[in-house]
């Protein structure tokens, strides 16, 4: 099906914030983060929103795979130069931005994963290029537009469509676009700390048995002010940071 895609409004609405700021839309790519990655390590700097309306090679955390179809899905990438004090806890400021600007029920499973009723609706892939403080962010996030099937899945997954019938992918970009500018222009100015207690009241994780990849169990105790995750184990409570680890709910 194909979708109507608003890059006009969208860049009418973030251009102002961001100078020099384009809207891309392409019908297939490999993967809208690796593109921008690519463009940034051959000195392409500027701010750039990257649709990829089918992705043949998507990627999520950990190099999972995120599979991609036009108007069944929504994949973007947004690049810009960004220098925070501090970059932890960003993937989860991210999803703050985009869980508010689209429905309440949206639930934020740490560390980069949008949920709805335990059902993975989306997730975020933060890669920088660069080194030291000021680098060149990419922000990819994917999104299930309509349903889809669970086979292959280890969580099931859940669609926009749900939530509202009439949603498609270029509204739901449009409605996230300019908050997620803000977000990330507010997180470089004052890190994690004004989306704090925003996660945590969108945390799908607290007070809830949990599983490590690394053969950790406990209860989620939230997250830190730097976005590490607590989790009480039998060895007390412990400041869970690295983006390698893989967190479930612990099955019954």
């Amino acid at each position: 099906m194909a979708v109507l895609w608003p890059a006009e409004a969208i860049w009418q609405a973030v251009e102002p914030l961001l100078p020099g700021f384009t809207v891309e839309v392409l019908p297939e790519i490999d993967s809208s983060n690796s593109e921008l990655m690519r463009r940034a390590r051959n000195g392409q700097l500027e701010p750039t929103l990257l649709v990829a309306e089918r992705q043949t090679a998507g990627r999520g955390r950990l190099g999972r795979g995120w599979q991609s179809a036009a108007g069944e899905s929504l994949t973007f990438s947004l690049g810009l130069p960004l220098a925070p004090a501090d970059w932890a806890g960003l993937s989860l400021a991210v999803g703050v931005s985009v869980a508010e600007s689209l429905h309440p029920r949206i639930r934020l499973k740490w560390p980069n994963d949008l949920w709805l009723d335990d059902r993975k609706l989306g997730g975020i892939l933060i890669e920088t290029a660069g080194a030291g403080p000021d680098r060149y962010a990419v922000v990819g996030i994917g999104l299930n537009i309509a349903p889809r099937p669970a086979e292959g899945l280890s969580t099931p997954p859940a669609a926009l469509r749900e939530l509202d019938a009439g949603l498609d992918a270029g509204n739901a970009l449009l409605r996230i676009s300019e908050p997620l500018v803000r977000t990330l222009q507010a997180f470089e100015q004052h890190g994690f700390a004004p989306f704090h207690a925003r996660f945590q009241a969108r945390d799908a994780l607290r007070d809830r048995t949990v599983a490590l990849s690394d053969g950790m169990a406990g209860t989620a105790h939230g997250v830190s002010e730097t976005g590490s995750l607590l989790v009480h184990t039998a060895a007390g409570m412990q400041a869970i940071s690295s983006s390698e680890v893989s967190v479930r709910p612990a099955t019954p």
